[in-house]
């Protein structure tokens, strides 16, 4: 699993098209190369509207000033540029690059000349039924290229620059997702802070007082048992999986359906006597010791939490853990 913004690319992008319907000329910008301590993966997007509105970062702030006024240049022209910044140039310096690292990013219009507003809500449709989607670039100019690369599941989860430097592709993998059984206190906090993180996250309990809008503004809710909405959410090696009940009839049901699934991660909240109680439930169920392994009980790591939140930060640590140690493996 490659390390990436899928989520915030995906918010960003679908907010491109948005600005775009809403008659503004947009520009974005891709970071398509990096060596030494750039702060931005190859990947990161950056989006400007004509008015210099702005969301995204290709640099963590030290490039922005020019690239935003490259994307000015694309919107009134029509035609992107790609743009070196690093130590060993003046203007890296004049815009703050001095870090010792460098970076490639390709500005390019959102236009028939560049990246055509079709093809852009092609691509925002494709995140939306959590799809592969890729486009193929000029790196040069920023204009879309159809080719190989265009659309296509080749097996590659990461957006790359080609060896000869003439052409970029832009991979969309399906963002990161969180699934959390149980509207309780604590998911009131792990919902939106997973969301700052670049989760897509989903709620779901059968107790229709608890899987509100009021109580989770802005986060999708399922208000049904975990075992009937789980198999319509297909749960992939992209998603993780919480249990915040405290009650096995609603708890369990989503443990056995993540078991059954490539979640990559799978947390269960209670003590350690609770939770083997619950390890004899699913072995009772036909889950070998090896299945059973797979789940994080007590969730969360060991900092000593206290507090609603104090805890939900700890199962989004040992959530974060999991998938970065497995990014390295």
């Amino acid at each position: 699993m490659p390390q990436s913004e899928g989520a915030t690319n995906a918010a960003l992008l679908a907010r491109a098209a948005q600005w775009h319907g809403d008659g503004h000329g947009v520009a974005l910008a891709f970071v398509i190369q990096t060596w030494g301590s750039s702060p931005r993966p190859v990947g990161s997007v950056m989006i400007v509207r004509d008015d210099m509105a702005v969301e995204g970062s290709v640099s963590g702030g030290c490039v922005e000033g020019a690239v935003i006024d490259a994307a000015g240049d694309a919107i009134a022209g029509g035609t992107g540029q790609r743009l070196d910044f690093g130590v060993a140039d003046a203007s890296a310096w004049e815009v703050g690059l001095s870090c010792g690292g460098k970076i490639a990013v390709m500005v390019t219009p959102l236009s028939e000349t560049g990246l055509p507003p079709d093809r852009l809500a092609g691509l925002v449709g494709d995140i939306a039924v959590r799809r592969h989607a890729s486009l193929l670039f000029d790196a040069q100019t920023g204009a879309l290229r159809d080719g190989p690369g265009d659309h296509a599941e080749d097996g590659c989860e990461a957006s790359s620059l080609s060896p000869d430097e003439a052409t970029f592709t832009y991979r969309q993998v399906p963002p990161r997702r969180l699934v959390v059984i149980g509207g309780v206190h604590i998911t009131q906090f792990l919902a939106p802070m997973a969301q700052q993180a670049g989760y897509d996250v989903t709620i779901i309990d059968p107790r229709a007082v608890f899987s509100t809008e009021v109580r989770f503004p802005g986060t999708a809710c399922v208000t049904a048992w975990p075992d009937e909405a789980m198999p319509d959410l297909k749960p992939d090696s992209r998603t993780a999986v919480v249990t915040l009940t405290h009650d096995p009839k609603i708890d369990d049901p989503g443990l056995i359906e993540a078991l059954r699934s490539e979640v990559f991660y799978i947390g269960c909240l209670g003590s350690r006597k609770t939770h083997a109680a619950r390890c004899e439930r699913l072995a009772a169920a036909g889950f070998s010791a090896e299945d059973i392994a797979r789940l994080h009980g007590p969730a969360g790591l060991d900092i000593g939490a206290r507090t609603p939140a104090e805890i939900a930060v700890s199962i989004l640590g040992q959530i974060i853990s999991v998938e970065r140690l497995a990014d390295r493996a």
